[in-house]
């Protein structure tokens, strides 16, 4: 059972907005729903016709190469590039009284290597770049606009780094972020050009064939 001052510890780290407020958290479960709808692709292929379920592995699709992939690896990197320098900037010493490691090994760093795994063992269509990085950039100002509500609610910033920085350093902070996970997405889209380029080449001739048959 969870003891009254480990309750009284969560309920301090989860005032306002939750555990939502957690970068990691989101990455969880949008992680969550992504491999719901690949379940949800393996099965109706096995039951019907890819043509009939096109939607759905092009909905898989944009959300792995979108969102997936991109939130893991950045989750990974910079968890554990800030874990490394300072831990109590991102997962204070005082957190492992609450989360065992096994926990936070879970959180921050298998999420990458089933990302890469999926990224090996399925072909996923990218989109334009202009899509691509345009999605990917609304999620990012989305929750960044979502960090910044909480301190102008709270006054008290999600990760510690952010109480370090001056405002001017916490726009250039953010900015670099930005231009980060817009380098992971084009490095996940030249990886999976390089493991599945052929394959995915193949299939969108298939499509076109079907789409509009030779006569």
């Amino acid at each position: 059972m969870i003891t009254d001052a480990r309750e009284q510890q969560l309920s301090q780290m989860f005032p306002y907005g939750g555990q939502w407020k957690y970068l990691t958290m989101l990455n969880l479960l949008l992680q969550a729903i992504f491999y719901g709808v690949a379940c949800l692709d393996d099965l109706l292929k096995r039951m019907r016709r890819n043509k009939d379920i096109k939607w759905v592995t092009a909905s898989r699709d944009l959300l792995f190469t979108t969102l997936a992939f991109p939130a893991s690896a950045f989750v990974f990197m910079s968890f554990w590039t800030i874990f490394l320098y300072d831990r109590e900037l991102i997962y204070p010493k005082s957190l492992d009284r609450i989360f065992p490691k096994w926990w936070n090994h879970a959180m921050h760093t298998a999420v990458l290597p089933f990302s890469q795994m999926e990224a090996i063992l399925n072909p996923h269509r990218y989109p334009s770049k202009k899509k691509g990085l345009t999605l990917l950039g609304c999620a990012t100002i989305a929750y960044i606009c979502w960090v910044l509500r909480i301190y102008y609610v709270t006054k008290k910033w999600v990760y510690p780094i952010f109480a370090q920085l001056t405002p001017e350093s916490s726009a250039a902070f953010f900015s670099v972020i930005c231009v980060f996970l817009a380098y992971i997405y084009l490095l996940g889209e030249h990886f999976n050009q390089l493991i599945w380029g052929d394959q995915i080449q193949q299939l969108t001739k298939k499509e076109v064939i079907w789409i509009c048959p030779m006569p």
